[in-house]
């Protein structure tokens, strides 16, 4: 897990990379807005610990740039233990977690891992209107109804979702079903797989909302 730590309390900052590089984490830490701005366009992390108040800048604007430049990235603010208005307002900012100073090293740890965890979940998770593919169970919700897919169904609506906002050539699609159809798929046999997985997951499959034909080119995931 790669930490990066924004706290201009020295003393805070050492004994929090010394407990999470014992618990095999990379710590990057910074004391100030400008710097942590920098570091997020720079390098990805997996979770961000905020200090509030900063000697040069404040928590609320490095939440708000994290947003920006990591939106699925959990943010963890560390707040005074009376400053109830720093606590809601980072809640409000989309952070997933706050812990109150003086804090327990281990629950920090704790809360840090859970974080962690509740975003990959949501991550596993991809919604198009009312379709939600899991990639973690393999399974497919339409409406919140469980959709029973073929191997090679779920293959190509996987390729679908993880393409949204994209244009899909028939030669993305094609290297996505390839393994599971044991042989080279023509373009007839790929409009049969397209027809049967549209009649599964569409609400209306003769006027297609979801996976929608763009002619000439291939196909598109409808907002």
């Amino acid at each position: 897990m790669k930490v990066l730590l924004v706290e201009d309390d020295a003393a805070i900052v050492r004994t929090l990379t010394d407990l999470l590089e014992a618990e095999r984490m990379t710590v990057r830490s910074c004391a100030g807005q400008t710097e942590a701005c920098a570091l997020l366009d720079a390098e990805t992390f997996d979770i961000a610990l905020l200090d509030v108040t900063l000697a040069e800048g404040n928590g609320f604007a490095v939440c708000a740039a994290a947003r920006a430049s990591a939106p699925d990235m959990p943010i963890i603010f560390l707040t005074a233990s009376d400053d109830e208005y720093s606590t809601v307002a980072g809640l409000d900012m989309g952070a997933a977690d706050y812990v109150s100073k003086p804090f327990r090293p281990r629950e920090l740890v704790s809360r840090m891992r859970a974080a962690v965890r509740r975003s990959d979940a949501k991550e596993s998770q991809i919604t198009v209107q009312d379709v939600t593919l899991s990639s973690t169970s393999a399974t497919v919700l339409k409406a919140g109804q469980e959709v029973f897919l073929s191997a090679l169904e779920y293959r190509l609506l996987l390729c679908f979702f993880q393409h949204k906002g994209k244009l899909i050539t028939r030669e993305i699609l094609r290297d996505a079903v390839w393994d599971s159809a044991g042989e080279y798929v023509s373009d007839n046999a790929l409009n049969v797989y397209v027809k049967r997985l549209r009649e599964k997951i569409e609400t209306d499959p003769t006027h297609p909302s979801i996976i929608i034909t763009v002619r000439g080119l291939g196909y598109k995931i409808g907002e």
